[in-house]
């Protein structure tokens, strides 16, 4: 997997941007959670896509990103959480054990 760290608030606006040529997927993970570490790992070991940007969010790092991406795609935080934009919205969001490659990819089209 080919993570694109996100640590600017100016990226937010760049995938707002890329995201109307293609699907952006920001990850939102704490490196102090289990069920984090756990949702991370299954995502690496799956197939990646070419058809999706992944970006990696290191929530105790970058707290203040992680409270713009809520307030900007209008979600509830989560930790772990995948968000999937196009078309600049928030189209897809899940946390936890629900976080997988399959319904990443089954809800970026």
């Amino acid at each position: 997997m080919n993570w694109i760290p996100l640590t600017t608030p100016e990226q937010l606006e760049e995938i707002r941007i890329k995201s109307k040529e293609k699907t952006q997927a920001i990850f939102k993970h704490s490196i102090r959670c289990s069920i984090s570490s756990m949702a991370l790992s299954r995502l690496e070991r799956s197939e990646t896509v070419d058809s999706i940007d992944f970006y990696y969010l290191d929530l105790i790092t970058y707290r203040s990103i992680s409270a713009k991406v809520t307030e900007l795609f209008d979600v509830h935080h989560e930790s772990p959480q995948i968000l999937l934009i196009r078309n600049g919205k928030c189209v897809f969001d899940e946390s936890h054990y629900g976080i997988t490659m399959e319904d990443i990819i089954a809800n970026s089209n």
